[in-house]
């Protein structure tokens, strides 16, 4: 399972070109988006999503702001946009949904972001940071999709939780 707040469009189609023209062969797979719950097992697939849309019920929309770049050279190689507003919130969201069913230790400290390249060469990752220094951009978030991996290696989307409201849709008539 993972969770994920999705980029609007239009931003997300130009942060899509952006990633791929810094030679990142994810960009057309990956639909751009900020990570809240990164690849966890799911033991009891049900309470883990009705735990999800508890939390999804509760949050109220919120804006986010991207501003300049950052990198997580060389302990990773990845260049994102970082979060200047909204930071606070996807912290605070990726620590509600990372109780209960989700809890887990994570390898390194939840750090919101949009990526925008990831294992590309470092004239790659370079040019990112370079290009995408005074990069600003604006939405609101209002939902988080709620994916399952699948045994071809994708991500499924199963939900998409719209903050403040129930659950609609087949998969929330299944919980």
């Amino acid at each position: 399972m993972g969770i994920t707040i999705p980029i609007p469009e239009p931003l997300a189609s130009s942060l899509e070109s952006w990633r791929a023209s810094f030679g990142d062969p994810m960009a057309a797979v990956v639909p751009p988006h900020i990570t809240l719950i990164t690849t966890t097992p799911a033991s009891d697939w049900d309470a883990t999503v009705e735990h999800v849309r508890d939390v999804a019920r509760e949050q109220k929309p919120f804006l986010v702001r991207l501003r300049s770049t950052g990198s997580f050279r060389p302990v990773s190689p990845v260049v994102f946009l970082k979060l200047v507003d909204g930071f606070e919130e996807c912290v605070d969201l990726h620590s509600k949904l990372q109780a209960g069913p989700l809890e887990r230790e994570l390898e390194y400290p939840f750090h919101p972001h949009v990526t925008v390249a990831h294992d590309v060469s470092e004239a790659g990752m370079d040019a990112a940071v370079e290009e995408l220094d005074e990069f600003e951009a604006s939405f609101e978030v209002r939902s988080m999709g709620l994916y399952e991996h699948v045994p071809s290696g994708l991500w499924k989307l199963r939900e998409e939780l719209h903050f403040g409201q129930v659950a609609d849709g087949p998969e929330a008539a299944t919980g």
